[in-house]
């Protein structure tokens, strides 16, 4: 190992600047940990990606661009396992973070995978074939021959233990952090402005993310519609994401419900438009099944907007006692939280500031300091490693 500057290569081939559904969730998870790693003069970071926009974004790194398409997922894997031991020599990396599951089975080198959510094992119908075998075979060799895990939750990492037999003191659990765009409106009126140029409702319930089983959101739907009917309710509710798979479930549920007037799908919306939706909302709502860490929950409560999600896998972790918790198979309670929330200021207003300090406890740049100090841990153990064997 090179002992004066330390070269650390962070496959990013998942991160996307297209403004798109492919910007979101891991993408964006990686460009804030980049852009939050420690810059320092014994430290040369190497990003391994085919996102040309990345050279005006990351000042501190070196771009290696790939020529492969590898937004396609069968040239990704083509390349983790084939190209990049080659172009990991070339730069002369001393360590690999696998920022997406996966590293190269022939790797001479320390390595770290981060790990964010084993949904294709808990829900592998969501995935296309590829992914499904991929994936878990992905994670089962990083379990086995990774120097270290980060997982974005605890409940990853429990997750880790259970499906895979991962040895806990090998998995570090850190968090995302809050996003600084994502803040309460400094200015009402031009909120209003904002709100009556878009179209969007006045009283509005929220929700974002994938429209797809997992995401509960045909369970969401029929609450909202018992709530409105128990309450009077004159909100809306506005749904914003991609439709996934089994999607057809939600219309099918507004059908039967006879609300298609009451609820509207605001598609894909990009990352730099989203804290205007929170700001405007009166409520956000995400009952989801499982979660790896929940991005938008925190999001909401960085914009004062109160929560009620659900008490599975890593929510809880997400919103501590800012939120209202419901189990997620339980309409009934789901349909309480939301009318207890929304005929109740006091409530609300209460959320609201023990959300913006629950969000507060998140941070890039400490996510991106621990994740630069298991750097250096790893490093120094190879490098003692390496003393030990020669002598």
């Amino acid at each position: 190992m090179n002992t004066s500057i330390k070269r650390i290569g962070l496959n990013a081939h998942l991160l996307n600047f297209a403004g798109n559904y492919r910007s979101a969730g891991i993408s964006w998870y990686i460009y804030h940990l980049v852009r939050h790693l420690e810059r320092a003069p014994d430290w040369a970071y190497t990003l391994f990606l085919s996102e040309p926009r990345a050279r005006e974004r990351f000042d501190h790194c070196t771009i290696a661009l790939s020529r492969l398409p590898t937004h396609h997922p069968a040239v990704r894997i083509f390349w983790e396992q084939l190209i990049q031991p080659i172009v990991l020599r070339r730069e002369r990396i001393d360590l690999l973070h696998a920022l997406a599951f996966a590293g190269p089975q022939a790797l001479a080198i320390p390595w770290i995978a981060t790990i964010y959510d084993l949904s294709f094992m808990r829900y592998p119908q969501s995935f296309n074939l590829l992914n499904r075998i991929y994936l878990p075979w992905a994670v089962r060799q990083a379990v086995r021959r990774a120097d270290r895990l980060v997982a974005i939750s605890e409940s990853t990492k429990r997750d880790l233990i259970a499906l895979f037999g991962a040895a806990p003191e090998r998995i570090h659990v850190i968090y995302c952090g809050k996003d600084a765009a994502f803040v309460p409106a400094a200015d009402r009126a031009a909120l209003d402005a904002w709100r009556a140029a878009r179209g969007v409702p006045e009283k509005m319930i929220l929700f974002v993310g994938t429209l797809e089983p997992r995401k509960n959101v045909a369970r969401l739907v029929r609450a909202f519609a018992r709530a409105q009917r128990a309450a009077s309710l004159p909100h809306r509710l506005v749904l914003i994401g991609a439709r996934g798979w089994k999607s057809a479930e939600i219309d099918k549920v507004i059908a039967q419900e006879n609300i298609t007037n009451h609820v509207l799908f605001a598609g894909y919306v990009p990352q730099d438009e989203l804290p205007q939706w929170y700001q405007a909302a009166d409520l956000f709502v995400y009952p989801s099944l499982y979660e790896g860490f929940g991005m938008p929950p925190l999001d909401a409560m960085s914009c004062g907007t109160p929560v009620v999600t659900s008490n599975a896998a890593s929510l809880p972790e997400v919103v501590g006692d800012a939120a209202i918790q419901v189990p997620p198979q339980d309409q009934d309670a789901l349909t309480d939280a939301i009318v207890r929330t929304l005929t109740h200021r006091a409530r609300r207003e209460q959320m609201r500031a023990r959300g913006l300090i629950q969000a507060a406890k998140f941070s890039w740049a400490r996510a991106g300091a621990q994740t630069r100090a298991l750097y250096s841990a790893v490093l120094s153990e190879n490098h003692r490693g390496d003393a030990h064997a020669t002598r």
